[in-house]
């Protein structure tokens, strides 16, 4: 019982001093990198996808730390119908920065338009947790669910045309 107080008191700084350690600290971008992120979104919005993605493999190199970096790739990669490679960029992003709110609203939306469903559900609940449904991300998932998935591309070789036979 003595030691009731002395027990709380420091079980407390414990608590506040793990809480602080666990926080991330938004370490600024390298201006090199920025330059070459900024290119690659002007690209990709032009449509050029192959340019983009150089740009941002380029400024990965430049600053692998950036998680905006992966988000950028997985965006140009669902742009060019690669979503399980998007869907990997995302999950980068998350491993560095759980609650971001781009990545998780792309991994819906690659998954979704991959045709798993469910699973981008659970990424809309999470983003509804987090910032509610007015929110952009929020938003642009509910419309990636509901386009559903994206029409698969066939081979030319499981399409076989059917023999016609013709009398001389």
């Amino acid at each position: 019982m003595r030691y009731t107080p002395a027990a709380a008191a420091l079980s407390l700084l414990v608590l506040v001093t793990g809480s602080m350690g666990a926080a991330k600290v938004n370490e600024a971008v390298d201006p090199r990198a920025q330059v070459l992120l900024d290119d690659g979104r002007a690209q990709l919005a032009k449509g050029m996808v192959d340019a983009a993605t150089d740009s941002f493999e380029a400024a990965l190199a430049v600053d692998p730390a950036h998680t905006g970096t992966y988000i950028a790739l997985g965006d140009a990669a669902r742009k060019a119908g690669l979503q399980g490679k998007a869907i990997h960029y995302y999950r980068e992003a998350l491993d560095r920065d759980p609650n971001n709110l781009s990545a998780i609203s792309g991994e819906g939306g690659a998954l979704a338009e991959k045709g798993a469903l469910e699973k981008a559900r659970t990424n809309l609940a999470r983003l509804e947790g987090l910032c509610g449904k007015g929110c952009a991300e929020t938003e642009a998932l509910s419309a990636a669910i509901a386009h559903g998935a994206a029409p698969k591309v066939v081979a030319a070789e499981a399409v076989k045309p059917a023999p016609v036979i013709e009398n001389n």
